[in-house]
């Protein structure tokens, strides 16, 4: 099975903890160049160090940006493609706060939409090119199993994600005849601080305590237990690799078997 990338180019968004960074680790590991997206420099020019190298040529580096600024975000992009094209977008961004649907505000919408959607679509149109030129092209969105299962508690994050996923189906299709590839990665409940925060939303509505929500959340999923961001980096860096060419338009669980749909 050929899992080797070395010589391709990996943006990695939302890499400055949790899946993200997890996704950077394991694209470092099969000798991509990655260079890591988000908003804190101080920490990514830390983490971009400390990235596993396994050749001599392998070169990490990180980039600044937020993805509720679609105009910066792409020109600081087109700046970083310019330069050094890349082979492998990460899409991932954290999830808009929890909360009914009803009540919602239009401005919660939007900000969602911006932060998720309108970012990976201006991310996409910059990076493409690339892709094209150099006869290489994996585009990962890390999404929810909401795509599959609304989840309650999180319903502007459930139609935001929902959006996210066609917009990925549609995307496929039309880059498929070149050989590029657009799948989307499902995460389940996962050690992260996304989960942290469902959890603590869970008990403040609830009042009850966040242990008891914990165990309420995992006897929920057949393995019983949360996923480490590792093991959802594991089906990222896999499809992002030369094995995964005939797969495209995927949504991929990844969940413990928590989603009961086919």
């Amino acid at each position: 099975m050929d899992l080797d990338l070395t010589g391709k180019h990996a943006l990695v968004c939302g890499a400055s903890q949790g899946i993200g960074l997890a996704s950077a680790i394991e694209l470092a590991k099969l000798g991509a160049d990655v260079t890591l997206l988000a908003r804190r420099e101080d920490v990514l020019a830390e983490l971009a160090g400390q990235l596993p190298r396994t050749h001599a040529a392998q070169r990490h580096d990180w980039i600044a940006a937020d993805v509720n600024g679609t105009a910066t975000l792409r020109a600081t992009v087109d700046a970083l493609v310019a330069w050094h094209p890349v082979h492998i977008l990460i899409n991932n961004s954290g999830g808009p706060p929890p909360g009914t649907v009803r009540g919602a505000g239009e401005d919660a919408f939007l900000a969602a939409y911006r932060a998720h959607l309108l970012a990976n679509q201006a991310l996409a149109e910059a990076v493409v090119p690339g892709m094209l030129q150099d006869g290489y092209g994996r585009i990962v969105n890390i999404i929810s199993t909401s795509v599959k299962e609304p989840i309650p508690g999180i319903g502007v994050s459930n139609v935001t994600r929902g959006a996210v996923a066609s917009w990925a189906k549609t995307l496929a299709r039309e880059l498929a005849p070149h050989g590029i590839t657009v799948n989307n990665v499902l995460p389940g409940s996962t050690h992260t601080p996304r989960i942290d925060q469902i959890i603590a939303a869970r008990s403040q509505k609830t009042g009850a305590d966040k242990s008891d929500v914990t165990a309420e959340m995992e006897a929920e999923i057949p393995m019983g237990r949360f996923a480490d961001p590792s093991e959802t980096a594991a089906a990222v860096a896999f499809l992002a690799s030369p094995a995964a060419s005939y797969i495209t338009g995927i949504n991929l669980p990844v969940d413990g078997g928590r989603t009961r749909s086919l």
